[in-house]
């Protein structure tokens, strides 16, 4: 396997480690996938050790709306004429050999998925890593005054006896795949499991979301039998919380809204179609991704 694009300038000594994967895009709404992987490495202290080069994998020039393009193009800072900074897709492969651990943040390709994936798998071959985690997020019907749901997808059917988690349940999906199905898929092929942890997070929350990344960071940490210090992403979600709630009382559709989903929630009602939510978050203009 030709591993051009994969660029290791250290050899970390591990033991069998474990790959946890967090990437930029289709499921990183609420910045859970990559804020969990960020918080995972800032924690450990976790060095990055290799990267996957971009060139080959990234449309940049798409054509359409600046809100269209921001999407491919990379980012760019410029102050007084001056660029101060020029930020193409990055994919980082941090590790904590103490943890047996090697984390990786990207951004999801556009293009030669086959190609991208070799340079993962062939990253986990050299290392001995026999177990990929990854991390993520859709839009769903969570109250944000309770915990995410997540959905369960894996390589293998013997792996679910190892998730007894009550938050996990097993994914039901049909529809457009990412660079994580088509990694899931052919893990077995390279002798490795893979796992796909997916939180449901509140559908009529934007940006940054640090109750659900405290979420996921403790499902992980739990998973791979970790101990992190926790209490300040959880102070921060606390007071994201108590704020957002402020916020939806001060709009009795949206408090409405809200109180119907709590009870689902709590009656576990699962409807992840969203129906008539759906419907009333498009007439208010709020994305669903």
């Amino acid at each position: 396997m030709k591993d051009e694009n994969l660029k290791i300038y250290r050899q970390p000594k591990f033991v069998q480690p474990r790959l946890v994967m967090g990437f930029s895009g289709w499921m990183d709404g609420g910045d859970i996938s990559t804020g969990t992987i960020r918080y995972l490495r800032d924690a450990l202290g976790a060095e990055a050790f290799a990267h996957i080069e971009p060139e080959s994998f990234y449309i940049y020039n798409f054509p359409g709306s600046m809100e269209i393009s921001a999407l491919f193009r990379p980012h760019t800072r410029v102050r007084d004429g001056l660029i101060e900074a020029y930020e193409p897709a990055t994919n980082t492969f941090y590790c904590s050999e103490k943890n047996g651990l090697v984390l990786f943040s990207g951004k999801e390709p556009n293009l030669a998925w086959r190609q991208y994936a070799d340079r993962i798998f062939s990253l986990a071959n050299r290392f001995d890593v026999r177990r990929i985690y990854f991390i993520g997020s859709v839009a769903g019907l969570t109250p944000h005054t309770r915990e995410p749901r997540f959905s369960c997808s894996m390589s293998d059917d013997k792996l679910k006896a190892q998730l007894k988690q009550p938050a996990i349940k097993f994914s039901n999906y049909e529809g457009p795949a990412g660079i994580i199905t088509y990694l899931t898929h052919r893990a077995s092929d390279e002798d490795v499991e893979m796992l796909s942890l997916v939180a449901e997070i509140p559908a009529y929350v934007q940006g940054y979301n640090p109750r659900c990344i405290e979420s996921a960071t403790r499902l992980i940490a739990s998973l791979l039998g970790l101990k992190i210090p926790l209490d300040d992403l959880r102070r921060a979600g606390d007071d994201f919380e108590r704020r957002l709630s402020e916020i939806v009382q001060q709009q009795p559709e949206l408090a409405e809204k809200v109180s119907e989903l709590e009870a689902d929630y709590d009656n576990q009602v699962f409807d992840t179609e969203m129906g008539d939510l759906k419907e009333w978050l498009e007439q208010k203009g709020i994305r669903l991704d």
